[in-house]
């Protein structure tokens, strides 16, 4: 029915949404870890909007119940607000029956938006952003290349909220490497004790194309911690946690122990989980197992 320029990445708990191809790629595509949008085909540019209403249109001809859209790829928030604007009218008018629009968004998407005009997508529809903050350390940050720091990052956050959005946090454990492991996830729980987020996800470093590029930042080599180092990494996390009632999840197929829960009602369970993980009492996730 659409024409997806491939590959194309969502977050998991959009597999039941319209996923509607708004830009291709990421405009930012620096990140070291990140292999995602390294295709040729991949390079960032946004869908014309005629292009995007005809999208709209089959899916409205095709009487498919659709209450959820994503809104992709990897950037869409990038896109200016008139053009984000215009989206979410359409959505509106041939799908009337969607309930919530949803999209990824680098904190350092919304310096060009005002207040009113994040209040006004979130009355369009647009009520669920995904911030990929990665850590909340700003050495890791500057080492992976983010172009992100713990300030931009919380400001994000706290301007998603003020408008009346969700935000659903991505944490990857493993991203300081060994070196930076303990204060990668003490900063990070900082950052999110500070912004409060309605989800919290963390995933586990993968680098299904080799090392390079995170080598050539860590001096190097960069040495991913191992399965008992990234459980130790989580418990740390998770011990610096002090959320209210943000909803945690920890189950990716990257992850080695899966997760579950609401912080800070299932902290002590959810840390018994991992020491008890640490002592060889709970099943992990074997290589073969795992993935991106």
């Amino acid at each position: 029915m659409i024409n997806y320029i491939e590959p194309v990445f969502r977050p998991p708990s959009e597999w039941k949404s319209l996923i509607l191809q708004v830009t291709n790629g990421c405009s930012w595509n620096r990140c070291s870890f990140c292999d995602m949008y390294t295709a040729p085909q991949k390079q960032f540019r946004a869908t014309k909007l005629d292009d995007i209403e005809a999208d709209i249109l089959k899916v409205e001809r095709s009487a498919v119940d659709v209450s959820r859209v994503f809104l992709a790829d990897g950037d869409a928030m990038s896109l200016p607000f008139k053009r984000l604007e215009a989206i979410c009218l359409l959505i509106r008018e041939h799908l009337p029956q969607v309930t919530r629009i949803s999209s990824y968004c680098l904190p350092r998407n919304l310096k060009n938006k005002t207040d009113d005009q994040l209040s006004r997508l979130r009355a369009l529809g647009l009520s669920l952003l995904y911030v990929g903050c990665e850590s909340g350390d700003d050495q890791v940050l500057a080492r992976i290349e983010k172009g992100e720091t713990f300030e931009s990052s919380l400001l994000a956050l706290q301007r998603i909220r003020k408008a009346g959005m969700k935000s659903s946090v991505m944490i990857l454990n493993g991203l300081g490497g060994v070196e930076l492991s303990q204060q990668h996830a003490r900063n990070s729980a900082e950052l999110m004790n500070a912004a409060q987020p309605d989800y919290l996800s963390t995933l586990v470093v993968t680098l299904p194309l080799g090392t390079e590029r995170m080598d050539n930042r860590f001096d190097g080599q960069f040495n991913l911690p191992d399965q008992r180092g990234v459980l130790s990494e989580m418990h740390t996390l998770l011990s610096h946690l002090e959320l209210d009632k943000t909803i945690f999840r920890s189950d990716h197929a990257s992850n080695y122990l899966v997760l579950k829960g609401v912080l800070g009602r299932d902290k002590p369970q959810l840390l018994s989980q991992v020491e008890h993980a640490l002592q060889g009492m709970v099943p992990l996730r074997q290589e073969w197992q795992r993935g991106l």
